[in-house]
């Protein structure tokens, strides 16, 4: 290469892109090496040398870093983007070799010498160019990678051939190192001929392509693009040595499950129509779902069950202290069970309170019959398909929450537990409630039909227990088909034991602590239990026994003596606790007139229930406030009839109503009551203040009125006189009625308290009202004058304006 011919020009490094002569294009910079390059070449308005990079990745080349042959081209635009980089626009000029590469201080320079094409007159060159038109135009019909039109037309009418080949090669899809190696030929008709054999090569390989794809469109059922790849797939597989058959795993699977019969057909069906179906289908996805289901059930798996009816009855005193009625029928059920094969009988339904421990004896009555255990929640659930799962038909369809349970178990007799059956909902999807009559029908739940699974499924192995805090949320036919057992709430005594023997020993060891770091005296416990916890069960107890042994823990920390014993005493509860949540003793420190205290049944318990009636000059107006539902409202219009119509007998004017308006009202406002059981302690509340007696404030009392004072039976009585005995409350009212439902109280409970039953309203008043001296309730008047004087003034009675208040 002579000297004379070099000229030195700025170098501009370029990454995966080789320009062509006659070729614009535009390009992104960001290098500072190159944008002074291109800022200096704009400037002095003089060419650049475009060379393209041998490895794209490096981020600063040097000069073995890039090829000897490039092009020469001059800089049409330069625009600077609000990043920094600079968008160039250039154009090739012509071919240039390098000579020497030199190292600037701003970029880097090259002693380069132009090559123009040589042997360009050589006669065979317009036929080269004839022939690379043509077959150019037909790589154009056949490329997937679109040729703009006008250069389609450019090609078509270009005559010069140094500028036909630069033009194609600059188009085409080629890799970077074939288009550098189009640029070094530096012989025209050896790169026209070049040229030909890359185009031939192109077009050779999309006519084969296209026919490969034609063969496996052949092969498509459905004519669908997922079918089309996963023939490629197969095809590609079998070309490897890779055509393994994906389905052996499930095969082998399904080979060793111990199956129904008519369950295997069905598998082996579905199995079958798996291996039929294209791997990419949508369809494929459901039945292999379908037969993990069916793979994953138990069928025929059983827990050996071994029942001892004394080590039973020993698990369950073990584990919790009470509940007699409850484990007298488990033990019944566990000896029938143990003299026969299998037992159909009504379905268990353990109602009470929250925290009474519910739950937790289904766990140990799976413990003492040696199965295991599986708990489903049903609170809140409003869709009948989440029992019955969803038919396959649906997108995202599944099993329902029965067969989840049993697939959870794996195996076909467990424990079954049904929690908070009573909270279940009802709307426009269906009544989950009815979806589990066959669940829980002995007769029928041999064959239960879940919709995904389309099979009968055995559970009359299931051993369910159900759970609920009332009785009123669970439809009648659900209830037909269960035993229900009621949970009352717990004792003093019994909050005592449970808290000495299972909670605190329990928290203790939740919380870091050894076995007697903390000794919980009895006088600690019963204090947190009286003026800190008022609730049926020991929930909000053991609680409040955690919250103490945090609080020791922290002091234990500051002191750093952690060796250091903890008595739990009555001061030491209130030193942790701060002051009491709770007033124990009498619901009232003095007999008050008008103010009777009442015994009410809520979800979590009994609670006492105080109800005061006030008197002020008026027109008979009768004021209900307390928000009450609507059947104490009627008791409330109820016991005012009935002390209408006594009025003289408790001598009264008979028109003392026109002249008083009656407020009754219901302290705690905010708190939502209602029940049919109130209406003898409104009455003699009405009494009380009309006649301005005082009630006693040691008694309670509880039961339905009607117009004529007979006392009506109500439900509730163990947890209405639990109550009472928290309240320190010494006498009860009862209704006669429900004198057989006393065997049920427990036999502490009833020896505390004097229990009076009543037949009658007026036996009630003579019990409750505190007389003087002296003094009688009831004046001995003729039946006759009573209902005389109660007909002459009927026409003169006002219709009665009730206000209830808010």
């Amino acid at each position: 290469m002579s000297e004379f011919n070099l000229v030195r020009y700025p170098v501009l490094p370029l990454r995966d892109i080789v320009l062509f002569p006659g070729m614009i294009a535009p390009l992104v910079v960001s290098r500072k090496n190159s944008v002074r390059a291109l800022e200096h070449a704009m400037a002095e308005r003089c060419l650049i040398f475009l060379v393209t990079q041998r490895e794209a990745g490096v981020d600063d080349p040097q000069f073995g870093d890039l090829h000897t042959c490039g092009v020469l081209a001059s800089v049409i635009q330069l625009l600077r983007l609000p990043d920094g980089t600079i968008k160039a626009l250039v154009e090739g000029k012509r071919r240039a070799v390098v000579a020497t590469y030199l190292e600037g201080e701003d970029f880097l320079w090259a002693d380069v010498e132009d090559r123009p094409d040589t042997e360009s007159d050589r006669p065979d060159l317009p036929a080269f160019s004839r022939e690379l038109r043509r077959i150019f135009d037909q790589y154009a019909k056949v490329s997937r990678k679109k040729i703009p039109g006008e250069i389609i037309k450019a090609v078509g009418v270009m005559e010069n051939p140094a500028r036909l080949a630069d033009l194609i090669c600059a188009h085409i899809q080629l890799r970077v190192e074939e288009k550098q190696a189009l640029l070094e030929i530096i012989s025209l008709p050896e790169r026209l001929q070049r040229m030909l054999e890359l185009l031939y090569r192109e077009i050779e390989l999309d006519e084969l392509e296209k026919s490969i794809e034609v063969k496996v469109r052949k092969r498509m059922a459905d004519n669908q693009r997922n079918y089309y790849l996963g023939e490629k797939v197969k095809e590609i597989q079998q070309e490897m040595g890779q055509g393994t058959d994906d389905f052996s795993e499930l095969q082998e699977a399904l080979d060793k499950k111990d199956l129904p019969e008519a369950v295997r057909e069905k598998a082996v069906r579905e199995m079958n129509k798996l291996r039929a179906m294209p791997p990419m289908s949508a369809e494929t996805t459901v039945v292999r779902n379908y037969l993990d289901v069916i793979l994953d059930l138990p069928w025929q798996e059983k827990s050996e069950v071994k029942i001892d009816i004394e080590e039973a009855e020993r698990i369950l005193d073990q584990d919790h202290y009470g509940l007699k009625k409850t484990k007298e029928r488990i033990l019944e059920y566990l000896a029938v069970q143990a003299q026969v094969d299998k037992i159909r009988g009504p379905i268990i339904c353990l109602v009470g309170p929250p925290g009474v421990g519910k739950t937790s004896i289904c766990k140990s009555i799976a413990r003492a019959m040696n199965r295991k255990f599986v708990r489903l929640s049903l609170g809140g659930v409003r869709d009948e398909a989440e029992i019955r799962g969803h038919r396959r038909t649906y997108i995202g369809a599944m099993p329902g929450k029965i067969i989840h349970a049993m697939q959870r178990a794996e195996v076909i007799n467990p424990v079954f537990c049904l929690d908070e059956v009573d909270k279940m909902s009802i709307d426009f999807r269906g009544d989950p409630s009815s979806a589990l009559l066959e669940v829980l029908d002995p007769e029928q739940n041999s064959a239960f039909n879940d919709h995904y699974l389309d099979l009968d499924y055995d559970l009359s192995e299931v051993f369910f227990i159900a759970t609920a805090n009332n009785l009123h949320g669970i439809p009648l036919p659900l209830q037909d088909r269960m035993e229900i057992i009621r949970l009352s709430g717990y004792t003093e005594e019994e909050k005592l034991r449970i808290a000495q023997d299972h909670l605190a020993p329990k928290q203790l060891e939740r919380n870091g602590f050894a076995a007697d770091d903390i000794v919980f005296a009895e006088e600690g416990v019963l204090e947190i239990i009286r003026r800190y916890t008022r609730e049926a069960g020991v929930r909000d107890l053991e609680r409040t026994i955690a919250s103490i042994c945090r609080k020791v823990a922290r002091d234990r920390l500051k002191k750093k003596e952690p060796a250091e014993k903890y008595q739990l005493s009555s001061e030491a509860v209130a030193d942790y606790l701060g002051v009491p949540r709770h007033r124990y003793g009498l619901a009232e420190k003095r007999d008050e007139i008008g103010l009777v205290t009442g015994l009410a049944w809520t979800e979590v318990g009994g609670e006492l229930l105080q109800i005061e009636t006030a008197l002020m000059p008026g027109t008979g107006k009768l004021t209900i406030t307390g928000k009450l539902g609507e059947v104490m409202q009627e008791s409330a219009q109820a016991a005012l009839a009935y002390v209408r119509s006594r009025a003289m007998r408790l001598g009264l004017d008979t028109g003392f109503y026109q002249k008083v308006d009656i407020h009754v009202h219901v302290p705690e406002g905010a708190i939502p009551k209602d029940g049919p059981s109130a209406g003898i302690t409104i009455a003699t509340s009405l009494v009380s203040a009309l006649l301005k007696m005082p009630v006693d404030r040691q008694l309670a009392m509880t039961g339905e009125i009607t117009l004529r004072g007979r006392v009506l039976p109500i439900g509730g009585l163990t947890e209405k006189l639990l109550a009472a005995r928290r309240g320190n409350i010494t006498r009860v009212i009862l209704p006669k009625e429900n004198e057989r439902d006393l065997e049920d109280v427990p036999e502490k409970v009833r020896s505390s308290l004097d229990i009076t039953l009543a037949e009658h309203v007026d036996e009630v008043l003579s019990r409750a009202l505190l007389l003087r001296e002296g003094e009688e309730l009831f004046r001995d008047i003729p039946l006759e004058s009573i209902y005389h004087d109660v007909t002459l003034s009927t026409h003169n009675i006002p219709v009665q304006q009730i206000e209830i208040g808010h």
